[in-house]
């Protein structure tokens, strides 16, 4: 899976708290990555409010996105090098400082960048991704390389693995693994269509409850 660094310039104002949320939950969304979204939005959030408090309302700022390694990192530029984020030891009764203290709890490390004209707050998450192109091993998604593993080593012996095939190669090994699965169904008198029906249901249930519990 590709997936291309991109950025969004925005105007500091709590209005656009909510749109930049969005925004990132669909790329998220997009790249595969379901499981850091609600981390990403809370940071998200915290930087952008941070820039509105610090720097001032209305100031023209800029998200961009990118993967470093298997890493998601959120950048937040705005053009004030004075202001710089600290992280505060908020008490309960505090009524601020709790915006970098919430993103030093969900980021794996964070910092900010200074540069002549402007000033970089970074985080980056962990993302459980297997390689920067790759996927994140769910329970779904390792059962099936399990069987495709054992599938590919039954017809092609010396290509025991999905990783050693190109991307295009293992979708077609997957076509065939369902194609022979529906053959198997038909020669035990199942509906293959009725049971296709049925693995699509269950697979948008599930897919549905990912989504709810982000």
């Amino acid at each position: 899976m590709s997936r291309k660094s991109w950025g969004l310039d925005f105007t500091a104002e709590p209005e656009e708290v909510a749109a930049l949320r969005r925004i990132m939950r669909l790329h998220l969304g997009l790249w595969g990555l379901h499981d850091v979204t609600d981390g990403a939005q809370l940071c998200v959030s915290e930087l952008v409010s941070n820039v509105i408090t610090h720097v001032g309302y209305g100031t023209p700022a800029m998200l961009a996105v990118s993967m470093n390694g298997t890493y998601l990192r959120i950048e937040v530029h705005d053009p004030d090098t004075r202001a710089l984020p600290t992280l505060i030891d908020a008490t309960l009764d505090s009524e601020g400082g709790r915006g970098m203290a919430l993103v030093d709890a969900l980021a794996d490390r964070w910092g900010v960048q200074l540069y002549p004209d402007r000033k970089v707050t970074w985080c980056e998450l962990a993302t459980g991704l297997t390689s920067t192109n790759g996927h994140v091993r769910t329970p779904g998604v390792m059962r099936a390389e399990a069987l495709l593993d054992l599938y590919l080593e039954a017809k092609l012996p010396r290509a025991s693995s999905p990783n050693r095939l190109s991307a295009a190669m293992a979708v077609e090994a997957v076509i065939d693994v369902i194609t022979d699965f529906l053959h198997w169904l038909r020669a035990h008198g199942c509906d293959p269509d009725e049971v296709l029906d049925r693995a699509q249901t269950h697979y948008e249930a599930e897919v549905s409850v990912t989504a709810d519990v982000m």
